[in-house]
């Protein structure tokens, strides 16, 4: 009940800046809009392929939410109240996580709304991709709540976009990774976004085969292992920060 409680305040923390969450639904939206207005050749840029890329796109700025959102927490006299509760550090990072889904199943809503308009075809694998999709968002949504336990307010956003450009650029939404060379590619296998994203596009397009066993592997190991740390460090961040 805890954690649900701390959930909810979570959520009316993340409506309360309005206009920030618009631009963060909206600027993928204009971008999966305004691509299909332009005729760009290349794999990459057909509706069932991009659509797929703006949703691991979105979940970028999710990550920044997040960040935001525990560094202000952090700077406040929230944390103080935490450390003498009887919540453990798992249901802090749970309430985060659990405040962020429906935005998450929001965005994912108005982002198949947006491609349906746009010629894409309505299937039952339309909610197969937002019930992954909410899976996939765990690792993104861990990977802010490190970020924000480890860095002030006004690092977060730095840290955030740098989140947003790896994303654009290694998870293969504009480009695929053979286009720029081996040591690149190397770097997208590397990285998780490649990964989470085709992990996306197989079950939106009911192509499996294109999800490798490798990136079930990368996504699970990143996942595993951002969220521990996420929990490790949020809770020395916790206690350390109110001394």
């Amino acid at each position: 009940m805890r954690m649900l409680n701390f959930a909810k305040r979570n959520f009316k923390e993340l409506i309360r800046d309005p206009l920030s969450l618009i631009f963060e639904i909206m600027l993928p939206i204009f971008l999966l809009f305004i691509f299909q207005q332009i005729n760009i050749p290349g794999e990459s840029y057909k509706l069932e392929n991009f659509t797929p890329g703006i949703i691991v796109f979105g979940f970028s700025f999710i990550t920044l939410f997040t960040a935001t959102l525990v560094s202000k927490d952090r700077t406040s006299s929230l944390l103080i109240r935490l450390g003498t509760s009887p919540m453990k550090s798992r249901d802090y990072i749970l309430g985060y996580i659990i405040s962020l889904i429906p935005i998450i199943i929001i965005q994912d809503i108005l982002f198949f709304v947006t491609a349906i308009m746009l010629g894409f075809s309505f299937s039952i694998n339309i909610i197969y991709t937002i019930l992954i999709s909410l899976i996939v968002s765990i690792m993104f949504i861990s990977l802010g709540i490190l970020i924000g336990s480890l860095v002030s307010e006004k690092a977060t956003g730095g840290i955030g976009s740098i989140v947003v450009q790896l994303v654009c650029f290694t998870s293969g939404m504009y480009f695929s990774k053979d286009l720029i060379g081996n040591g690149f590619a190397k770097v997208c296998e590397v990285l998780p976004f490649e990964s989470c994203l085709n992990i996306i596009k197989g079950i939106l397009n009911d192509n499996l085969s294109i999800i490798s066993t490798r990136n079930i592997i990368v996504f699970s190991i990143y996942t595993i292992i951002i969220l521990v740390l996420s929990i490790i460090i949020f809770k020395k961040k916790m206690f350390s920060d109110n001394k």
